[in-house]
């Protein structure tokens, strides 16, 4: 399968890159002389100086430079999209259909293309045009309001969530369209957005106030309002996970704690004042994560510790799963052995397959040498 990966920065190449893991060709399309501004973007390896974010968002990539203001530029990727499964863009609404890339002009000459475009508000609406970063889409989300404690200020998620959850549902449109083709041989278009995924994280808050309930910040079963599923702060100032929401997590939890005296309050409210909630912040107290940890060590209670970052990546549970790569993280889907993955852990310098990607239309060394010269690549 070959995409032609038109996207920048994060949500676009990030899922050309979860393609590109899956084992298909990717071919990023970089303007020439500086390609994707991530590439600038640190921290940079100290002997190539490529950024490492760059990296880990594009390695196994092929990198092809195309200036698509020229019309032999646009040329190019036509004669391309001609034989490509799919097409992933990320620009603002209207700007492929201005420079004649749309998706009408490139389903008539490939009609199996499948045409993604990631947008950041949609293709319609007020804000179409307007430019955001993942703060803005989950702001207006409404995901933002619901992060935090309850009667605190909203608080900036740890992760992108519209950046990764837009990326996602991209590429699983995009294999949903590659499904649907295999049975009609016809292609579509495909369009994520990034404000969509940030609402799509809240399906069940959602679902909750459409039905009447109310949902505010900290308050929710799974956002802190519960006794059962909160974070309780240890004796040496770190944190417990504990996510006993079913009743025999609950019970369980309560057994080897030695407090069955609060084996009916797991759906207490998690408010200061609150008899079972003061107890549990000062049990959780009693001891340090590491302690807690060995305590709980085989009660299927749900309690588990929160873990730094660098932490994580050296725990057994993470390690076992293989995800880390070299010096980059990878995906957590695992292919059977001999289904093909990405053949390259590295991402490809600017432009490195721009000759041989373009000797496939039949163009010589001395045709790359004009183009080069020329500013088209």
């Amino acid at each position: 399968m070959r995409v032609l990966d038109l996207s920048l920065l994060f949500p676009g190449p990030y899922c050309g890159a979860i393609l590109a893991e899956l084992g298909a060709e990717v071919i990023k399309v970089e303007r020439p002389g500086g390609g994707d501004w991530v590439r600038a973007v640190p921290p940079l390896d100290p002997e190539t100086g490529e950024g490492l974010i760059f990296r880990t968002l594009n390695r196994g990539k092929k990198s092809l430079t195309l200036n698509l203001k020229a019309e032999e530029g646009r040329s190019i990727l036509l004669r391309l999209a001609e034989g490509a499964d799919v097409l992933l863009e990320s620009f603002r609404p209207g700007v492929m259909e201005r420079l004649g890339l749309g998706y009408d002009a490139l389903a008539r000459a490939n009609e199996g293309l499948i045409y993604c475009s990631l947008t950041g508000y949609g293709s319609a609406g007020p804000y179409r045009a307007r430019a955001g970063h993942d703060l803005n889409f989950i702001g207006l989300a409404g995901l933002l309001d619901l992060s935090g404690p309850a009667g605190g200020p909203p608080s900036i998620p740890g992760a992108q969530m519209a950046d990764v959850t837009g990326a996602l549902w991209a590429a699983i449109g995009i294999l949903g369209a590659l499904l649907t083709r295999e049975q009609t041989g016809v292609g579509q278009r495909v369009e994520a957005s990034l404000l969509g995924s940030s609402l799509a994280c809240l399906r069940l808050d959602v679902t909750r106030l459409l039905a009447g309930e109310p949902v505010a910040r900290g308050t929710g079963d799974l956002t802190g309002g519960r006794v059962s599923y909160n974070l309780y702060q240890t004796a040496d100032g770190a944190y417990m996970s504990l996510a006993a929401l079913e009743h025999e997590f609950w019970q369980a939890f309560c057994r080897a704690v030695g407090r069955m005296d609060l084996a009916d309050q797991g759906m207490a409210p998690a408010v200061a004042g609150e008899p079972a909630y003061d107890a549990l912040c000062a049990l959780f107290r009693t001891r340090t994560r590491q302690e807690w940890v060995e305590a709980l060590a085989g009660v299927e209670a749900c309690c588990e510790p929160v873990l730094a970052l660098g932490e994580a990546l050296a725990s057994a549970p993470v390690q076992a799963l293989g995800m880390l790569t070299g010096d980059l993280p990878g995906s957590p889907v695992r292919l059977s052995p001999g289904v093909r993955g990405p053949g390259r852990l590295t991402a490809p310098s600017l432009g490195h397959h721009t000759a041989a990607i373009l000797a496939e239309l039949g163009y010589d060394e001395g045709d790359v040498a004009r183009l080069r010269t020329a500013g088209i690549v």
